[in-house]
């Protein structure tokens, strides 16, 4: 008996690769049979988030490319989720509960829930991101 989902899809920076990361891609692996993850490049981090990734976006792909729960990964460039639908066909997105309700996600989900995707949302995983590490690098 196969996964509830064929094809699933999640994204993210995953700078500063931490547990919060791999607790996403390991939940999301356990609902579908084909994990597609679609790292950020630097051009869209900076674009978005108004920052510099620590780790360059090649070494974040082959960080997560090396992940056993990952089965392929795309380079996202842009924050049109529909726009990856149609180069991917995922049967499922997943995303972390953080952007639960943003406009940016009303609008993905609208789109997405047209050709037949569903959206599942994870907890966020508290007290640990990017962020937190490299404040907690830097104040040492």
């Amino acid at each position: 008996m196969g996964k509830k989902y064929k094809i699933g899809y999640t994204t993210g920076v995953f700078d500063l690769f931490h547990v919060g990361h791999l607790n996403i891609l390991k939940r999301a692996k356990e609902l579908c049979d084909y994990l597609i993850v679609g790292v950020s490049t630097d051009e869209l981090v900076k674009e978005y988030k108004h920052k510099t990734p620590v780790i360059p976006f090649e070494e974040r792909k082959e960080i997560v490319s090396a992940i056993k729960y990952v089965d392929e990964v795309y380079t996202q460039k842009n924050m049109n989720k529909f726009e990856a639908w149609e180069d991917l066909h995922f049967n499922v997105i997943f995303h972390g509960d953080d952007w639960k309700n943003s406009d940016l996600y009303k609008e993905n989900e609208k789109k997405l829930s047209e050709v037949g995707v569903e959206c599942v949302y994870f907890p966020y995983t508290k007290n640990i991101s990017s962020t937190i590490l490299k404040e907690k690098l830097l104040s040492k």
